[in-house]
């Protein structure tokens, strides 16, 4: 996936997300060919705020993506979902509200 496409799609889903109350506030960074999407938490000693890694999307074309959940030990797993970001955002609002929710 080109730069100036992975931009586009990343700031559709940063649209996407700040539409949607479940997802508001949450960030979205690109690495590589991933969207990921996380939340600042207050997790430092004295509650400094860190970036939490919750979910992953990855380009499987330019149009179609895979989604990943980050687990506790930190490693990526695949999900069976696949579609468009916009598809995706559904499964995340319908399903992966647990996972995308801030802590506080």
């Amino acid at each position: 996936m080109k730069h100036l496409q992975r931009e586009a799609a990343k700031q559709r889903l940063e649209r996407l997300l700040s539409a949607n109350p479940i997802t508001q506030g949450m960030y979205v960074r690109t690495w590589g060919d991933h969207l990921i999407l996380g939340r600042q938490e207050a997790f430092g000693p004295e509650g400094e705020m860190e970036a939490d890694d919750r979910v992953r999307l990855t380009a499987r074309s330019n149009s179609s993506w895979g989604l990943s959940v980050r687990r506790h030990t930190g490693r990526w797993e695949k999900t069976p979902f696949t579609g468009t970001l916009e598809e995706l955002s559904d499964v995340i609002w319908s399903l992966m509200q647990h996972i995308v929710a801030p802590y506080t």
